[in-house]
């Protein structure tokens, strides 16, 4: 679709979309198995300017290498990409944004000051991460079939789970690489994918926040962005070239495959291919469950989470310390809470949950046409309004006590450790490595929150009997003072002080943990008093199953009826394509596919920690010498970020963009906030995928950073 396009041609073509189900009505969605791509998807791609075949994209009987050999896993979390022959291995930068929080110390701020390792040396191993790549997937839909049927044979209960077991099993001994067996369409399918697994991954570089988050929070899920979003590691194998656990004597991975760099660029219309690892996505919701994230789920979280990062931002703003603590939580917190608000203000202006009913009207229509699918699930649509209406209460409920006590504040997870601990005496040092990291201030704030609104928002009789008790202590009028309840539990807890944490740390008694004030209090009530609650009200209508017999009727009509469909995205290797192109994101505005360094200085503020910059980045950009990196006249122009309509989700972050040839012109890292809700519905129009040019990468590796050893490592 022309981003050009003028809203009123726009919502007629949203609307023949969705009433046709197909995939290629409006825009080119989808996140296809790599595994899958036919002879239709081939020429469809190849029609929008794909110069590829479909086997030089992915190919696990071809005795070269294919584009799909070169694109990796970071523990199902992140893609990366190899482009160089000595392992070195490009993502984003938020990807890699923990790792770098933890190398990070008061005396060497690596988020501010980036990381930058000048020679192999210094290449940092990142204890615990994985690089899975992918050898192979396999169809054995009909093995698991015949599992089942052995199983139920045998009068044993199974579930995805145990199938996922005995299946992995089979397929490791057999081929020695590790196998994750996949579920699609909620059991329509399964496929098993194989992947080597490396374990020693190094950190080789990271830009500072300043360039890599330039914009924060505030632009975040925003357009335009102007953000250097990435990182690189370097993937170590044993001498012989095997998978190994860190050892001096590892050397640089020699891979199968690495993608090629183009310096050529791009121009609004031109074809682009996103390969990678989509996360989660569940676009065979019913509107029933659309209905119920949007009045009961989503405003909850986003809410509470909202203020959460308010507390925690004026903590940060005040104290450097507390910043270089929090910043990792904050940034995972607002990630998601800016995600969630996102996703329910496009849930009410794309009228999602209507544009669901009206599938399932014709869903309806055709469930009720047969009489085996009318014998199967013709009450599947009122059983599953049942379900979710039953439930709303006791999962609002459930909802504020996990926003509350169990996600409330960081100082919950090691109170909840050694509550569970059956010998916390010797288990306390264990539980309590990371402490020095909280902020007692920040902490007790962020529990003051949790209480109230706990108190405030839960029905009393879901509070335990202790809770009750201590919070009549604080009750006058028929309001319980919150505040100073927080303060009586938390001056009486050995969690809140220096002194307390010795006496943990000194064998202490599981009769002492259940006695603090404050853990008892956060503790008490457990999650299944609320799960009790949740099955008593679904009774036979539940929505686990109903959902996956709704997933399976819809896709057993697009199949029917002949249509193209890919499945859910689950962390399984998936391709997309699309096009460079701008967006119309309301009525009368219309932006620009690209954004360029004169937008950094733009809305450069050292005021403004979001939009801070150091004087060298600052001097740099203003001087606008983009030397073998530039083009244009003279090499004088440079792009930050751009735009295509990539289909894309969590997972895809760090995914490699390439052009019609298979070669690597920038990395995705973000989607607007107009697509938001495409975890359920994706808006064709709408729904853009925010990437980083590589140029600009290259740029800040050589000019800003001085790596030259990489430069010569590319061979660029």
């Amino acid at each position: 679709m022309k981003f050009e396009m003028r809203h009123k041609k726009f919502i007629i073509s949203f609307v023949l979309a969705a009433l046709t189900g197909s995939q290629y009505a409006v825009a080119d969605e989808g996140m296809w198995m790599i595994n899958a791509i036919d002879s239709a998807l081939e020429k469809k791609m190849q029609e929008r300017g794909l110069k590829l075949s479909a086997n030089e994209i992915y190919n696990a009987d071809a005795d070269g290498a294919a584009i799909s050999d070169a694109v990796v896993s970071l523990d199902f979390g992140c893609t990366g990409s190899i482009i160089s022959g000595r392992g070195l291995m490009i993502t984003n930068h938020h990807c890699a944004y923990s790792d770098v929080h933890r190398l990070s110390t008061p005396e060497h701020n690596y988020l501010e000051e980036g990381f930058w390792a000048m020679s192999s040396s210094e290449e940092v191993c990142i204890k615990g991460k994985g690089a899975y790549m992918l050898k192979r997937v396999i169809d054995v839909t009909e093995e698991v079939e015949a599992l089942k049927a052995e199983l139920d044979g045998r009068g044993m209960q199974y579930g995805m789970r145990k199938l996922s077991h005995m299946m992995e099993t089979r397929y490791k001994k057999a081929t020695g690489l590790d196998a994750w067996l996949s579920s699609m369409w909620k059991g329509s399918k399964y496929y098993m994918a194989l992947y080597e697994v490396y374990r020693d991954v190094r950190l080789v570089a990271a830009p500072p926040v300043t360039s890599a988050a330039f914009g924060g929070d505030t632009d975040n899920w925003e357009w335009p962005q102007h953000k250097c979003d990435f990182a690189m590691y370097r993937i170590y194998t044993a001498p012989d070239g095997s998978p190994a656990e860190y050892s001096e004597s590892n050397i640089p991975l020699a891979p199968k495959a690495r993608l090629e760099i183009s310096l050529d660029g791009y121009k609004e219309g031109d074809f682009t291919m996103v390969i990678g690892y989509p996360g989660h996505t569940d676009r065979y919701s019913s509107s029933y469950g659309v209905r119920f994230d949007q009045n009961v789920k989503l405003p909850i979280s986003n809410r509470i989470r909202g203020r959460q990062m308010a507390i925690v931002d004026k903590w940060m703003n005040e104290d450097q310390l507390v910043r270089l603590k929090y910043s990792d939580w904050y940034f995972g917190l607002s990630n998601v809470q800016e995600l969630y608000s996102g996703q329910l203000e496009c849930c009410k202006r794309f009228r999602i949950a209507d544009r669901k009913a009206e599938e399932e009207t014709m869903l309806q229509e055709w469930i009720l046409s047969d009489s085996l699918r009318k014998e199967r699930w013709g009450n599947l649509l009122e059983n599953l309004q049942k379900g979710y209406s039953a439930v709303e209460e006791p999962e609002r409920q459930a909802g504020y006590y996990r926003e509350t006590l169990i996600r409330g504040a960081r100082i919950s997870n090691y109170m909840r450790r050694a509550w569970n601990s059956k010998n916390p005496g010797e288990a306390m040092p264990k539980i309590l490595e990371g402490y020095d990291e909280l902020d007692m201030r920040v902490e007790h704030d962020l529990v003051a929150y949790a209480i109230s609104e706990y108190v405030e928002n839960v029905s009393e009789e879901h509070f335990g009997q202790w809770q009750k008790e201590v919070m009549g202590r604080f009750t006058c009028g028929g309001k319980c003072d919150t505040d100073a309840l927080t303060d009586w539990l938390w001056k009486g807890s050995m969690f809140t002080s220096e002194e307390g944490l010795s006496k943990l740390r000194d064998n202490v008694a599981h009769e002492e943990i259940a006695a603090d004030p404050l853990c008892r209090f956060m503790m008490e009530v457990g999650i299944q008093n609320f799960r009790c609650c949740i099955d008593a009200a679904e009774g036979k209508c539940r929505r686990l199953d109903m959902n996956r017999e709704y997933t399976q009727a819809l896709y057993q009509m697009r199949l029917d009826k002949g249509e193209a469909q890919y499945p859910d995205a689950n962390s399984t290797m998936r391709l997309s394509y699309g096009t460079v192109g701008g967006i119309e994101p309301k009525d009368g505005i219309i932006c620009d596919w690209k954004t360029t360094p004169a937008g950094i200085l733009e809305k450069y503020d050292m005021s403004d920690y979001e939009f801070m910059l150091e004087d060298r980045q600052h001097l740099l950009y203003s001087a606008g010498e983009w030397g073998r990196w530039g083009f244009g006249q003279d090499g004088k122009e440079m792009h930050v970020n751009f735009l295509t309509d990539n289909d894309i989700t969590g997972g895809n972050s760090g995914s490699p963009v390439l052009n019609a040839e298979g070669k690597l012109i920038g990395l995705a890292f973000d989607g607007n906030k107009e697509s938001l809700s495409s975890d359920v519905w994706c808006a064709p129009g709408y729904n853009k995928c925010v990437c980083v040019d590589i140029r600009f990468i290259l740029w800040t590796l050589d000019r800003y950073a001085g790596m030259s050893r990489i430069i010569d490592e590319l061979g660029l």
